[in-house]
């Protein structure tokens, strides 16, 4: 039993929180219950997040960060993803833009193309092999790229009134910087400054991993909660559960096929497809509608289980134990000047 939930632990971490929640959601004498967890689950997830954030990031060696190529590269895809996307729905010539379930299936598809890419990406890059310190980089400037693009798109689309561009950025930025810049700072002295600690952390390498699968428990439960919950009707959500599927395979095959050109296959399929989702259904909210967040929910779903066939894929080829920093050579592999 054990040996099945470390191999399969991110399907396992969807299906308990998936299963918690149903339980605690339709059994009667766990109403109570149910009151005081919901708001506790809620609020461990930004724990649990930052907690997986910084463990991996005392593993990163800042002096290695560089912009790559393939960075440049998977950015210049999600703007010209998103750039027709965004013409699509301001200027489709079809009568079927016009209506309004076509419309949200469109801006849920927007909503996981534009979002950053996902803070705890690292993790599972590191875990299949691929170049972490590389991956650090890419989130950061990914979640910068993103600070600027969301704010000028998603007014063109929805328009609101006292929502400018600069408010927008700002409170993005906050946010991005909250996940990511706290736990990189800490991340940084625990390396530098605390040596038996970081030393316990390279001695534990699949913690983060596990860390992560609390917070996609948790997550998972949230989603279910969010679809049950939704006004929608049934084949609305059906439209957008499966045109989010598509759009994640799709954007992991592009990656993949970006990274074929500089050697960095596992990079540049997590950096293309897997997304801070927690962003997204934030977005959703403030910009769209509470419906257009399903789109991002199950978009959680569909790249962990992604993830889950890479990681089979993984241990079955016996490919190369993860690596938990990247060496310099490695680095310097399609660096820019």
């Amino acid at each position: 039993m054990f040996t099945f939930l470390k191999n399969w632990t991110l399907p396992s971490a969807i299906t308990a929180g998936t299963l918690l929640y149903l339980i605690f959601a339709y059994v009667p004498e766990l109403d109570d219950a149910s009151a005081a967890l919901g708001p506790l689950m809620e609020s461990l997830l930004p724990v649990s997040i930052f907690l997986t954030l910084f463990v991996t990031f005392s593993k990163v060696d800042f002096h290695l960060m560089r912009l790559c190529r393939w960075h440049l590269c998977i950015l210049a895809a999600q703007l010209l993803f998103t750039t027709l996307l965004v013409l699509f729905i301001l200027n489709g010539s079809s009568t079927m833009i016009h209506d309004t379930n076509f419309k949200l299936i469109l801006e849920s598809i927007l909503i996981c193309v534009i979002a950053p890419c996902a803070s705890a990406s690292p993790v599972v890059t590191a875990k299949l092999g691929g170049n972490l310190t590389q991956m650090t980089t890419f989130v950061l400037l990914s979640s910068g790229v993103a600070s600027l693009l969301i704010p000028a798109v998603f007014p063109l689309i929805e328009p609101h009134q006292g929502i400018t561009f600069l408010s927008a950025f700002l409170v993005i930025l906050k946010k991005l910087a909250l996940v990511l810049l706290l736990p990189l700072g800490l991340g940084a002295i625990v390396r530098h400054w605390i040596k038996p600690l970081y030393q316990w952390l390279v001695r534990t390498p699949d913690l983060g991993f596990y860390l992560w699968s609390i917070s996609l428990s948790i997550t998972s439960g949230i989603t279910v909660k969010n679809i049950l919950h939704s006004n929608a009707g049934l084949w609305l959500l059906t439209a957008i559960a499966l045109s989010t599927l598509i759009t994640s395979f799709v954007q992991f095959r592009i990656g993949r096929l970006i990274g074929r050109i500089f050697g960095e296959r596992i990079c540049t399929g997590q950096a293309m497809f897997q997304k801070n989702t927690g962003l997204a259904i934030w977005i959703a909210y403030v910009y769209l509608t509470p419906i257009a967040s399903i789109g991002a929910g199950c978009y959680v779903l569909w790249q962990n289980l992604i993830n889950s066939y890479e990681l089979w894929q993984h241990r079955r080829t016996g490919a190369a134990t993860p690596c938990t920093a990247a060496t310099t050579t490695e680095v310097q592999t399609h660096k820019l000047p």
